[in-house]
């Protein structure tokens, strides 16, 4: 077995055992089990970027295998420089999520935890598959265990925003999957993915397929105007469910098109990438203003995933190296600094149970070693150089401003927003005199909650002060997919 297998396969098989542990005086040797498990998945990702090859786009780690070989549909798994990097992060989320969970959740304890690494396993499976079954397969199973985190352990409304969730993404991807019962036809016969990136094919199909995959793909996202279902979830959600959606699960739309709407689709991508620009920057602008006004904090913080992930589409579709590399860049530190972020308001949550802004202030007295740490996320969600936040959004500018000033100029503008809406809800909460009782008998974070916030603190000044490894694994894969994306394949 290697070691993508491993990967996909370790959480999942942890998860199972989880389950079989049934009763609630077991909890603490779930908790362990669950922590013991998320952290061997980890470990099984580390030899993908220990063995990746620099300056190749060709695929690693590949393992193929047959599976239904009546519709040549084969377990085919692979990474290249695009995707590997989130299998890392998917590993490493994980780690921080059942540690978060550890104390908090005290009902179906083996059932969340089984959930979360379930839901491990079958992230990274979207991120390695190269089988147009296996991706869908992957794809849509992510949605099981993240409906049921939802609907069991969220808030009042979790029923109703568990569904909105299901249908949303479930619809969209209806029409990917009739995309990819065409380009199996009209391949021969093949699942392939890579083969279906060489396919010529007219116009007027590759229009018919780049919108089918934006459905699929726009809502994961989510782009304007597909994103109002994800304020609604991500508050409803519990602390870990809204940390895993916002740093890993819009991934998965946005490395859809990568894999597929650019390099398969190539002049219908080049033809409609002023929509793709027009929608980005509409969630850029507006949706940052959108964050302004908003009461409850982590509805504050879902807006602003909406408008950070703006700038991910954004920069795919200028096409030039600088703008692609942006988009990933920004992809990966959103995935750090957005789970933070959501982490920290579940910290202030288990203390006041509140979710408003209003209901704080003066925290920054009474926790002063949590609000240092708050404040570097704070600050890596405004673009702050030397976060994270900053490598990412900043490529992605100085890409879209090689392609089209204008362009790159409103983009800009959302640093201000940013930063507008960031300190503004920052002030509110941390700073000040201590506005009521709750804020004044808070405690400061444990131990177990240093060492969560530490962990992403580390994640957050590492990348932003040293990207370069992220960039290295990059640069050849996004180099291809730029050259793919160059040449017509009307035929």
């Amino acid at each position: 077995m290697g070691w993508l297998s491993l990967a996909i396969w370790t959480p999942i098989v942890f998860g199972a055992v989880l389950l079989a542990l049934g009763r609630e005086s077991q909890a603490q040797l779930v908790r362990w089990i669950a922590l013991i498990g998320s952290f061997i998945s980890f470990l099984m990702t580390l030899p993908l970027y220990q063995g990746f090859q620099l300056g190749t786009p060709a695929m690693q780690f590949v393992e193929k295998t047959p599976w239904i070989s009546r519709f040549n549909v084969n377990y085919h798994l692979g990474v290249d420089g695009i995707s590997v990097w989130f299998v890392l992060l998917t590993a490493f989320i994980t780690v921080i999520v059942v540690l978060a969970g550890w104390e908090v959740i005290q009902r179906k304890v083996n059932q969340y935890m089984a959930a979360f690494l379930m839901l491990s396993g079958l992230m990274i499976g979207v991120f390695s598959a190269l089988d147009g079954v296996l991706f869908y397969m992957f794809f849509e199973a992510t949605l099981i265990p993240m409906y049921l985190i939802i609907g069991i352990w969220g808030g009042p409304n979790k029923i109703y925003a568990a569904f909105k969730f299901f249908l949303y993404t479930f619809m969209g991807s209806l029409l990917m999957l009739v995309a990819f019962i065409y380009l199996y036809m009209r391949s021969g016969g093949s699942f392939d993915v890579l083969t279906w990136q060489s396919l010529p094919l007219q116009g007027s199909t590759q229009t018919l397929l780049f919108f089918a995959f934006f459905a699929a793909f726009a809502v994961k996202v989510p782009m304007f105007p597909v994103h109002t279902w994800l304020p609604d979830v991500h508050v409803e959600a519990p602390t870990g469910g809204s940390a895993v959606l916002a740093a890993i699960m819009l991934k998965l739309g946005a490395y859809g098109f990568l894999r597929f709407s650019l390099p398969i689709l190539p002049d219908a991508s080049r033809e409609w990438a002023w929509l793709m620009i027009a929608l980005s920057l509409i969630a850029v602008i507006y949706i940052g203003v959108v964050a302004l006004v908003q009461k409850d904090m982590k509805k504050l913080v879902a807006y602003s995933s909406v408008a950070h992930m703006g700038f991910v589409t954004l920069g795919f579709f200028v096409f030039n190296p600088m703008g692609v590399t942006g988009g990933l860049l920004q992809m990966i530190a959103h995935g750090f600094v957005s789970g933070a972020m959501f982490l920290c308001i579940g910290v202030l949550y288990d203390r006041v149970h509140s979710r408003d802004i209003s209901a704080y202030g003066g925290v920054a007295n009474t926790m002063p070693r949590f609000a240092v740490f708050a404040l570097l996320f704070f600050m890596a969600n405004c673009g702050l150089p030397g976060t994270a936040g900053f490598v990412g959004e900043w490529t992605v500018i100085l890409g879209v401003v090689q392609a089209n000033f204008w362009i790159g100029l409103m983009a800009a503008t959302a640093l201000i927003s940013g930063a507008a809406y960031s300190l503004w809800m920052f002030k509110r909460v941390y700073f000040g005199v201590v506005a009521n009782e709750h804020v004044r008998e808070m405690s400061d974070i444990n131990g177990r909650e240093f060492l969560v916030l530490a962990l992403l603190a580390i994640a957050v000044l590492s990348m932003g002060l040293y990207p370069k490894p992220f960039t290295d694994v990059m640069d050849a894969s996004v180099a291809n997919l730029l050259k793919q994306v160059a040449v017509s394949k009307l035929n």
